[in-house]
């Protein structure tokens, strides 16, 4: 082969190479432990959509200041909000929306956030395990066990479920605390609390809340009822099976807000006309039995 020949053929190689983009990753087992150790503790279903959000860092900050102005909304209200507001992020992440705290937590450490997110691209079964890892210690420890918010199984696999499956508790702990020994004289019963109930009805199924699991014997994340295959190689490809309508360019959330807001004023408008007709219309009665 002469040397246009060989040059040719770098040039190739070099080109698929850019094509396929950068290398995945690679975690050792100790930094993995380190990057689920705040997350490892939820309940299997919020665990399974923290993982498949955490693949789209770059929307998770957007999603985060909706979540905070919205903070004031729950269940249907806020499921309807979410849909009318026809937001631009992947369903992973407004599945996420109902947990404003856990949304902050993600966009406050945003290279932790793509770190966890690039590990379960890349290493999907070794983040699985080092989940399993880390409940074990929490569990050997006396931090993680049922209560009136999760039950956790025994093995070999351990389990976080919740008591009632339509409401979600987000546990919150320093992973300093309950991933190590306790100090003589330590409550381990305070090394894990629990915030209020978030109540996800089915309003919320079409985001995957109801059909969300994690199948640990086969290191499988299930996202509605439907394996969660997004890897490092399909990463910019793939799209999860979901049942909400995905439409074209999403409007402005303003521009969405200033007609709700406008409509709002125009019917506090006729509510005012309607109470000034009223109020004549009783004062002509008045008249009339005066002059009568």
């Amino acid at each position: 082969m002469g040397r246009s020949g060989i040059i040719g053929c770098g040039m190739v190689a070099a080109i698929s190479l850019l094509a396929q983009g950068p290398p995945p990753p690679s975690f050792p087992p100790q930094q993995l432990d380190n990057l689920v150790s705040r997350v490892a503790l939820y309940p299997d279903p919020l665990l399974a959509q923290v993982l498949a959000a955490a693949t789209y860092p770059e929307q998770i900050p957007d999603a985060a200041r909706w979540a905070d102005e919205h903070h004031y909304l729950t269940g249907d209200a806020l499921a309807r909000d979410i849909q009318e507001d026809q937001l631009p992020w992947d369903p992973s992440v407004q599945a996420l929306l109902p947990f404003p705290s856990v949304l902050s937590m993600m966009a406050s450490d945003i290279n932790w956030t793509r770190d966890l997110g690039d590990a379960f691209l890349a290493q999907n079964q070794d983040v699985m395990d080092a989940v399993q890892r880390m409940r074990r210690q929490a569990r050997d420890f006396g931090y993680l066990r049922s209560n009136g918010q999760v039950i956790v199984s025994g093995g070999p696999y351990i389990e976080i479920a919740q008591v009632n499956p339509g409401i979600v508790y987000v546990p919150y702990y320093d992973p300093q605390i309950v991933f190590a020994r306790p100090r003589p004289g330590f409550a381990v019963s305070r090394g894990i609390t629990f915030g209020f109930g978030i109540g996800l009805g089915p309003a919320f199924r079409v985001w995957g809340w109801g059909g969300n699991r994690i199948s640990w014997n086969t290191h499988t994340v299930i996202i509605n009822d439907a394996e969660w295959r997004r890897g490092w190689v399909n990463r910019g490809t793939y799209v999860h099976p979901y049942t909400m309508r995905r439409s074209g360019p999403p409007r402005r959330i303003e521009e969405h807000h200033e007609i709700r807001e406008r409509d709002a004023r125009e019917r506090q408008a006729e509510h005012g006309r309607k109470r000034v007709e009223d109020h004549r219309r009783e004062e002509r009665k008045e008249e009339h039995r005066r002059d009568r």
